[in-house]
């Protein structure tokens, strides 16, 4: 007499042994594949690593123009002579690191007095179609803040002219 489970069990095998011929069957071709699409794997991380680089490298350049711009801010007398240098120092600072921005806009926060902070915004509209040969398509917009003190010990300049008329021509000999 047979068992119950016995003849389920030979036909198991008898699956197993199809499912086995069937797998050798078919030895020697993952290697194929693997040959075949390991390139382009390859490829596609190295493309998202240059692409994740350059975001990297144009936040990075971006945070030292926005601290170029912000000193720069600081030693001018006035607020308006501070957001022009600002201005005009975030632009060259731009085209010295190679950054291309299709818009770039720089903010100014503080007062230009002796012991004051003044933080300079600078923000950048950057294409990444530029970026890579591929011609990745859309923007991004990165933004960088960074923040000076004025210096304490220096005169401000509250835009009165020189009373005496012009430097030097005060006559009374005082200290000569």
């Amino acid at each position: 007499m047979t068992r119950p489970g016995a003849r389920t069990r030979a036909a198991l095998e008898t699956r197993r042994g199809a499912g086995r011929r069937w797998w050798n069957g078919e030895r020697g071709s993952v290697t194929a594949e693997a040959v075949l699409i390991a390139p382009l794997l390859i490829m596609l991380i190295v493309f998202i690593a240059v692409m994740v680089h350059r975001g990297v490298d144009a936040r990075l350049r971006l945070d030292d123009v926005a601290h170029q711009a912000a000193r720069a801010a600081s030693m001018q007398r006035s607020t308006p002579a501070a957001a022009d240098s600002a201005r005009a120092t975030a632009a060259s600072a731009l085209a010295q690191a190679g950054v291309v921005c299709r818009s770039v806009t720089t903010s100014l926060r503080g007062a230009v007095m002796p012991g004051g902070t003044i933080s300079v915004s600078v923000r950048c509209s950057v294409d990444f179609g530029q970026a890579v040969l591929l011609g990745v398509p859309g923007t991004t917009t990165l933004e960088s803040t960074a923040s000076e003190v004025v210096d304490t010990y220096r005169s401000v300049d509250y835009g009165f002219g020189n009373s005496e008329g012009v430097v030097g021509s005060n006559r009374s000999g005082g200290g000569r």
